[in-house]
């Protein structure tokens, strides 16, 4: 779920950018106080399911050393050995290009080398980008490296990821010797920044983290394929990978800038495109929150989130969000055995006290603040489990994608043959014969 990187019986949305990426749309799904203990292996607490930037402008730092005439071109040859070693899998050559790095550099370096290495990489290469910084004092070079790699048998496109590098010069040639961190300059995140990675190959997901559990969340993934695919048809990817970082601030930079995932459990996002295009899906999955819940909710956040990978929802900036993550509800939901007034506690309780919700919620409802933000999801859920009861679910699908080209006003109208006031006036009297 997303905006520009799960659920319980409420989810949130976010908008927002991916660092070094196009914006995009980020779906979420929370689990309410209300309807977690239905999802929560131990059936207590407030668990949350959810589904950048220019980089600073170069400046030099003084100084007449060596560095005050480094040129992007002058990394052409350790960043080409550094490609090479890892398609080569030669990690002497590799760990030659920071040689002279302080030793917990090169000892960072060698887990990443590792980390690569365990990917199923389908190409990998490290292009300079821009001169970010000099530092004269030090006669060193920021270089802002663009990396560029595909996870075979998954991405369409190469993903594209800014890092940054020191390099100062030694015997006559360019060598690294650190990051830009001490110039403020940070990496875009990766997966391969955690610990030691496994990798899982599933039926159709890829699952890689260095958190436990890999293997079963790459079974549910696989299980939730053809239960999306029944919903919304074959024709997308069907397939999926997903990122399990043991770190929780390493998976809330995974999701972007501004994101708190203390209480998230998944979220769907982009990892941004080297062609500029959309981006490549990622599922990225917080295992701390994932692991508080139980089997049900695992596989009710997981089908939501794979469903706006199926719809594209983390793309989508036309469809109305209630529809958006209304409908991924309703696919995670489908099947599941629990019923609406556990699944949406929340909403029920002001329901059955006369409050009953004037319009389905507005997007602003499923930003991270929002004081109804279970509710939300709820009321966007019903809506969705409305269409499909009172229309057939072809009809929900046929609704969802035509929200996609034309208003939504104009969406009712052409598939459910009601004004937005009708519509809005069924809903109501669902809601209240369903909750109260």
């Amino acid at each position: 779920m997303e905006d520009g990187s799960a659920h319980s019986d409420r989810h949130r949305g976010t908008q927002g950018g991916t660092h070094g990426g196009p914006v995009t749309r980020r779906r979420a799904l929370a689990l309410g106080a209300g309807g977690a203990a239905a999802l929560l292996a131990g059936g207590a607490g407030l668990v949350r399911a959810r589904s950048g930037g220019e980089t600073p402008d170069a400046r030099a730092i003084g100084g007449n050393g060596a560095a005050a005439a480094f040129t992007p071109g002058d990394a052409a040859t350790v960043l080409d050995s550094r490609a090479r070693a890892v398609r080569t899998g030669d990690r002497t050559a590799f760990l030659t290009t920071v040689g002279s790095a302080p030793t917990a550099f090169r000892d960072a370096q060698s887990r990443l080398y590792g980390n690569i290495r365990a990917l199923p990489l389908d190409g990998w290469r490290e292009r300079a980008v821009a001169t970010q910084t000099v530092d004269g004092a030090k006669d060193v070079a920021i270089l802002r490296v663009e990396t560029r790699y595909r996870l075979r048998g998954f991405d369409h496109g190469d993903v594209a990821r800014t890092r940054y590098l020191a390099l100062a010069p030694r015997s006559g040639a360019w060598t690294i010797v650190g990051d830009g961190s001490s110039h403020n300059l940070h990496d875009d995140a990766e997966i391969w920044d955690g610990g030691p990675l496994s990798v899982v190959n599933g039926r159709a997901s890829l699952v890689i983290g260095d958190a436990t559990g890999l293997d079963e969340i790459a079974g549910r993934l696989d299980a939730a394929v053809p239960v999306v695919s029944g919903v919304v048809g074959g024709t997308w990817a069907r397939r999926v990978v997903a990122l399990v970082p043991a770190s929780a601030s390493l998976a809330a930079a995974l999701a972007g800038p501004g994101q708190r995932l203390g209480e998230i459990a998944a979220l769907a996002t982009l990892a941004p495109s080297a062609e500029g295009g959309a981006g490549e899906d990622r599922v990225i999955i917080s295992p701390g929150t994932f692991g508080r819940l139980n089997s049900l909710g695992r596989d009710v956040v997981l089908t939501h989130e794979l469903t706006h990978v199926a719809t594209g929802g983390a793309r989508d900036r036309t469809t109305p969000l209630w529809l958006i993550e209304g409908f991924a509800d309703y696919v995670g939901y489908r099947g599941a055995k629990i019923s609406v007034r556990s699944a949406a506690g929340e909403l029920r309780r002001e329901v059955t006290a006369g409050r009953i919700p004037a319009a389905p919620p507005a997007a602003a409802a499923f930003s991270g603040g929002s004081p109804r933000l279970s509710q939300a999801y709820q009321e966007a859920w019903l809506a969705c489990r409305m269409i499909a009861a009172r229309y057939g679910e072809a009809t929900l699908v046929r609704l969802y994608r035509t929200a996609g080209r034309v208003p939504e006003e104009t969406a009712l109208r052409d598939v459910l043959g009601l004004t937005r006031d009708r519509f809005i006036a069924l809903w109501r009297d669902y809601l209240k014969k369903e909750l109260a």
